[in-house]
């Protein structure tokens, strides 16, 4: 049971704050002072524990994040845990990885929260699924290679693949999944039956970070140079015409062009 605060307890009212990519600079200001001033703080895996820093020496930080093969909390605890501290607290922030509506079920928690009268806002954050390619100088729209770009999850809540990546596939767009590494194989099996072997493929590992790691190839490789790479989640796939424009692709084009002038 949630103890109430000695302090005293302003309004409750709850704010979902985007954190961004994981870079803790990259989060917004308006972000860094909603922590400032947040009583509480409920915050995800994908959070990079400095952005914690932002927020007050005093405040109550509470991880109800999810990783494999650790205790993690349901949306229904999650809901429950953020109106009950924002009645004996005041002020909770609800820190999410990226943007609180991208795949964040932000919207859910918004919902909850005027289901009690409890005043909630959104401060969106920088999604993963632009910054991320982004800060790899992948563009996910670019004159005369990609005129849209699709956000797709990678696995459903019943853990199957995505339906839309299959309309996905089909599209000149370039096509960002997240959460979609362990379903790698099959996605590009869905390429391959679109015939776009040759299709420029970027796997970027928790992007912005320390951690950072990336593996550029084409449909036919990318899951052997992910594996060479040692790609772990969480990571995003860019599928794309885009992804040729980074220098790493220069290689692979170069030893298709030599391939094609020795046929």
């Amino acid at each position: 049971m949630i103890q109430p605060s000695k302090r005293k307890i302003r309004e409750p009212r709850i704010t979902l704050v985007g954190a961004g990519p994981g870079d803790p600079e990259l989060i917004t200001m308006k972000g860094a002072n909603a922590l400032k001033d947040a009583d509480v703080v409920l915050y995800d895996a994908l959070v990079n524990e400095k952005v914690l820093e932002y927020a007050s020496a005093d405040s109550i930080r509470v991880f109800v994040g999810k990783r494999s093969g650790a205790h993690s909390s349901t949306q229904e605890e999650i809901n429950k845990l953020m109106v009950d501290y924002a009645l004996h607290y005041g002020h909770v922030v609800r820190l999410k990885g990226g943007d609180p509506f991208v795949f964040g079920r932000g919207y859910e928690e918004l919902n909850f929260a005027e289901g009690y009268s409890i005043p909630a806002k959104v401060i969106p954050g920088l999604s993963s699924s632009i910054s991320v390619p982004g800060l790899q100088q992948i563009p996910v729209t670019h004159r005369g290679l990609s005129e849209s770009f699709w956000v797709v999850t990678g696995t459903t809540t019943s853990g199957a693949i995505s339906n839309d990546l299959y309309e996905a596939a089909r599209t000149k767009a370039t096509v960002v999944v997240l959460m979609g590494l362990n379903k790698l194989k099959d996605i590009v099996k869905l390429y391959q039956t679109e015939h776009k072997n040759n299709l420029p493929v970027a796997v970027i590992q928790s992007g912005s970070t320390d951690n950072e790691k990336l593996a550029i190839g084409i449909v036919d490789t990318i899951v052997e140079v992910v594996e060479e790479k040692g790609i772990e989640a969480p990571a995003i796939l860019v599928f794309g015409e885009v992804v040729s424009l980074h220098p790493d692709f220069q290689p692979i084009r170069d030893f298709f062009a030599a391939i094609k002038e020795e046929l």
